[in-house]
């Protein structure tokens, strides 16, 4: 997994991801992309709110995401919510779909950036669903860490 010391261009954040969800291992994936997804990456414009990671056929694939057509593309432009082979290591993938299928978890995308070297990576999160009460409790501790820090920032 990339540090976050690296110098990286991050395109698509899935920050509700980190409150739905507990987030229990990461992986890197690369993603195969055409030539004119790339190009709309590139603009800063992509979406993986609502996507996620599934195993089919030993293969890992990132269904949902949305990445908007290039808008000097021509008749060959991509589609924008098309299914996306992620390109990860056989031993990663049957890992992952093993935990998917036996402990039923979620692989869910937390970011889709670029790597110092140019190359689009996904960053991926094996995930349980959190329940109404976990997602309060997350909220309580989130409120009470901001007004804590807003107490001490007053007094000094």
């Amino acid at each position: 997994m990339a540090k976050d010391g690296d110098n990286r261009k991050v395109v698509a954040d899935n920050r509700r991801a980190r409150f739905n969800y507990e987030l229990l291992e990461h992986f890197e994936a690369g993603i195969a992309l055409v030539g004119t997804e790339v190009k709309s990456l590139r603009q800063s414009r992509g979406n993986i709110q609502e996507s996620y990671a599934s195993p089919e056929g030993g293969e890992l694939y990132l269904i949902n995401s949305y990445i908007p057509q290039y808008k000097h593309g021509t008749r060959f432009n991509h589609e924008p919510r098309r299914k996306r082979k992620l390109l990860m290591h056989k031993r990663e993938i049957e890992r992952l779909s093993g935990a998917v299928a036996r402990e039923g978890l979620t692989i869910v995308p937390l970011k889709l950036y670029f790597n110092n070297r140019g190359v689009a990576k996904l960053e991926l999160a094996l995930a349980r669903g959190k329940k109404l009460h976990d997602k309060r409790e997350t909220e309580k501790k989130r409120d009470w860490e901001r007004a804590k820090a807003r107490l001490m920032r007053e007094r000094g």
